[in-house]
């Protein structure tokens, strides 16, 4: 009697124990704790971050203002300053552009000249029309920097002259050139300066027949800058 009592009791605890194992498991699966299993390891992605590329802005002179110069010598074209730097500076933005830079070719009074915030600035015009010949580029006379705006207008005097031939025609620069109104509206630190191209009157088959050329220069004389050339003033 004693031993299926004793049986019957061992029976008990054996059931009591199942029933508090069976709940454990089901507490577990519900409540989806994980933290006895090993977690799974997890594959690390390394994203390199794309580098952004420099951006140069150019102001096509004149464009979305007026005309500039027009030039209408006796059998031959009439040359108009806006046109003939439009192409130019379109064949500038694609040099650039091939060579790894982004660029921003602005109007005379563009919106964006504001605050304006890149690694140059560059303006360009094509002078009057006289029969005279050359080239010639300017900085600002209050610049912020002008230890850089120097040196980014020596790339020009040196670059631009060594591309195309022009002489640099210094004794005609003008205080619209060193006060030009764009200079007082990009930050102080974006490096600043405005070329004319040539002289319509003198340098207009340069500038309408080989544009290419010209655009050369002008692309040249921006890489000396932006990498750094030590060039004379």
């Amino acid at each position: 009697m004693m031993r299926t009592v004793l049986i019957r009791r061992l029976q008990r605890v054996f059931l009591l124990i199942s029933v508090i194992l069976f709940a454990g498991i089901v507490y577990l699966a519900v409540t989806g704790v994980n933290y006895l299993l090993p977690s799974p390891i997890q594959r690390l992605t390394l994203i390199t971050p794309t580098p952004e590329r420099e951006t140069v802005a150019l102001i096509s002179g004149h464009a979305g203002f007026d005309s500039g110069a027009i030039c209408g010598p006796t059998n031959a074209p009439t040359l108009v300053e806006a046109d003939v730097v439009a192409r130019i500076a379109e064949l500038v933005r694609e040099a650039l552009e091939d060579g790894g830079l982004e660029v921003l070719v602005l109007d005379e009074y563009d919106e964006r000249l504001d605050g304006l915030d890149t690694e140059l600035l560059l303006s360009l015009h094509a002078d009057s029309c006289i029969a005279a010949s050359g080239f010639k580029a300017a900085y600002p006379l209050n610049s912020a920097i002008p230890t850089t705006d120097r040196r980014l207008v020596a790339c020009i005097n040196t670059e631009y002259a060594a591309q195309t031939g022009l002489p640099l025609h210094s004794n005609s620069i003008t205080h619209d050139m060193t006060y030009y109104h764009a200079f007082n509206k990009v930050l102080p630190t974006t490096p600043t300066a405005i070329l004319e191209l040539g002289f319509l009157g003198g340098d207009g088959r340069l500038l309408t027949q080989e544009p290419e050329l010209v655009a050369k220069a002008v692309v040249e004389s921006i890489f000396c800058f932006l990498g750094g050339e030590e060039v004379a003033p």
